[in-house]
């Protein structure tokens, strides 16, 4: 470790060695930010952070308005229904029509507090429609937290890294997990937190050719709707639309959030859209736990019941006048964070530009877009010492180790919190670290 690093390395060392931490590659996501706030606070030095899936862009106003007028009017002394207020459904199934090009019953769509409940809720409904099936199956990198998720439940997963089995070999892999029988269902993000890659509408097709032939829910999480910047998906109504594989399978249940594409995180809102088909499905087995065989109702007033009886109420009006909005054409939500696009292709040069290596860089023969998070690498390093080499020069951003990625030399970047005004202090530190480690 050389001495003179852009934050001083006692401060980062004695912090590290208070955290507890035995590696600051193994953090997680929040035990990351902890550590640099500790480690800024004390120095007074800024970090380029990149740990945190945090919006960075002001709330959709229209949607604040609308929340101001719903406090205004009592909505705060109500509780909501646990189901969602009829026109939040009836906004949410239009939504999904309009960008998806996929026709849903507003029954089936369900607002849930944040997208994590709604994967929470899924994980304990589904696991248990058919007695046997209790276990994930997760095509990663993905979401830490979900794997978090069914550990505190109880629940077993399988994993793979997608990367080596992009097209035509997904199948295979995908039919050695499902053939053994005790896979409920599949879950994935698209596009992809942490690498950002994108499937093609060929793997989407696969994913539900095997599924059905098992008979297995596919769970697709959409929390970057329609943020692969590669095509305009911004018009309501006409193609091209956000890729999904509701296309072609009738047992789907989507996770879209509000938390990056309308920069409504803080209000804990997001969507569950339970396909029509599945919804109305009778499981004998569901009787085990709930009052009733069918899917939705077990869903609804069976699991999301116990866990929050019913999702914020002014935020719900909320997200009724944003996805109004977006429905009418009157916002164009997709052209506001376009620039996460726009900070992804400057950083990822930097970063190229000194010794750095892009990991997850293509789907299938097409670059990845540029887009709200990006992979890289450094020769000679894991991603577990990469990182923790990065936080004595001011970078914080998660080790892939803790992602499901097998590309164990990755660490994956965030853009949004990074500022404009920041990238010659990034461009400065990697140019120093790339002296210091060639």
């Amino acid at each position: 470790m050389k001495s003179n690093t852009p934050i001083d390395n006692k401060v980062v060392s004695q912090k590290i060695n208070e955290s507890g931490l035995k590696e600051v590659g193994t953090a997680t996501i929040r035990e990351i930010k902890k550590l640099v706030d500790t480690i800024e606070k004390e120095t007074g030095d800024k970090y380029i952070r990149m740990e945190m899936g945090i919006p960075g862009l002001p709330p959709t106003e229209v949607g604040v308005q609308a929340e101001i007028a719903a406090l205004k009017k009592g909505v705060a002394a109500i509780y909501p229904d646990i189901h969602g207020i009829a026109p939040l459904k009836t906004e949410i199934s239009r939504f999904v029509k309009n960008f998806m090009d996929v026709d849903v019953s507003p029954e089936g769509c369900i607002p849930t507090v944040g997208s994590m409940q709604g994967s929470f809720a899924a994980f304990l409904t589904i696991n248990r429609i058919l007695k046997g099936r209790e276990k994930v199956l997760f095509i990663d990198p993905g979401f830490p937290v979900h794997k978090q998720q069914l550990q505190v439940i109880g629940y077993g997963w399988e994993t793979f890294d997608v990367y080596e089995f992009r097209g035509d070999k997904l199948r295979d892999k995908l039919e050695s997990y499902l053939s053994k029988g005790d896979i409920s269902s599949i879950l994935y993000s698209n596009p992809n937190n942490p690498s950002w890659i994108c499937f093609t509408e060929k793997e989407l097709q696969i994913i539900a050719e095997v599924a059905k032939k098992y008979k297995v829910v596919v769970m697709e999480d959409l929390a970057y709707f329609a943020m692969d910047f590669r095509k305009d998906l911004a018009t309501p109504g006409q193609p091209p639309y956000q890729s999904s594989v509701a296309k072609y399978t009738d047992d789907y249940i989507l996770f879209i959030s509000s938390s990056k594409a309308f920069s409504y995180a803080g209000q804990r809102i997001g969507m569950m859209v339970i396909s029509d088909n599945l919804f109305n499905s009778e499981f004998p087995d569901l009787l085990r736990y709930y009052k009733t065989s069918q899917l939705g109702y077990s869903m609804i007033f069976g699991t999301l019941y116990a866990l929050s009886s019913g999702t914020s109420h002014s935020a719900q009006y909320a997200l009724v006048a944003i996805l109004k909005a977006a429905n009418d054409g009157d916002l164009k939500f997709v052209d506001t964070v376009k620039v996460y696009g726009k900070k992804a292709h400057i950083m990822k040069k930097l970063f190229t530009n000194n010794g750095f290596k892009i990991v997850y860089d293509m789907d299938e023969n097409e670059p990845i877009a540029d887009g709200f998070y990006f992979t890289f690498s450094y020769p000679g390093m894991t991603g577990v010492e990469l990182l923790g080499e990065l936080v004595y020069y001011g970078i914080s951003a998660i080790s892939l180790a803790i992602t499901g990625s097998d590309r164990t030399e990755g660490v994956r970047a965030c853009v949004s919190l990074v500022k404009e005004e920041q990238f010659a202090d990034l461009e400065k530190r990697l140019i120093q670290f790339n002296e210091d480690h060639k």
